[in-house]
This record gives C-alpha cells, sequence and structure tokens, in this order.
C-alpha cells in the first residue's frame, strides 16, 4: 500500500523556494541544538558550528528576494508550502516539550 499522496507545493517564485529551504536548514538546525531535546554536547556544538553558513544563506535569500523587488512575504501561501515540507514537525524540535508529569 502506497502512502497517501501530499498536496502540490503552492505556486513560489524561485527566490521564495530558496527562503523556504534555507528557512528549513537553520529550523533543523537549531532543533539539534536545542538544550531541551535528548542529544549530546558534540552534536549540539556541530550544528551551530554549521548554523553560521546556513544563516548567512537565509539572509542572501532574502536579499535576493528584496533586490528582485519581492517586497512582501506571503505567509498563507509560504505556510502551505511549509506544511507539505513537513515544516510542522521540524519547527516543533525548536520549541520546549510539553511539560512532564512528574
Amino acid at each position: 500500500m502506497l502512502p497517501p499522496e501530499l498536496p502540490p507545493l503552492p505556486a513560489l517564485t524561485r527566490a521564495e523556494c530558496e527562503l523556504i529551504d534555507r528557512y528549513l536548514d537553520a529550523v533543523d538546525l537549531l532543533g539539534r541544538i536545542n538544550p531541551a531535546q535528548d542529544g549530546d554536547t558534540y552534536r549540539a556544538l556541530r550544528a551551530a558550528q554549521t548554523l553560521v553558513g546556513r544563516a548567512a544563506a537565509l539572509r542572501d535569500a532574502l536579499e535576493l528576494m528584496h533586490r528582485r523587488g519581492e517586497t512582501d512575504l506571503h505567509s498563507g501561501t509560504l505556510a502551505r508550502a511549509l506544511r507539505v515540507l513537513d515544516g510542522e514537525r521540524r519547527t516543533a524540535r525548536v520549541g520546549l516539550p510539553p511539560p512532564s508529569g512528574s
């Protein structure tokens, strides 16, 4: 049995695609750095070192959008794209987990 098909990505400009990709790269790294998540310091250190470059790529994606005249972020469309790309699960790792029962 095949898994259910994902909804199609909304129509995005190339710059918006780059923004979404770079944003999710940074989110994934922040999830690995999150001290409220299980892991070890070496893994968090490596993620933090990588984050510097990914943050610069995210900045570059936003600069490109601005230079091209894409001055507005269309949050509804970008949120739909993030959901299709599993953004809800990926961004949940950045926040605090629910309190434990103890």
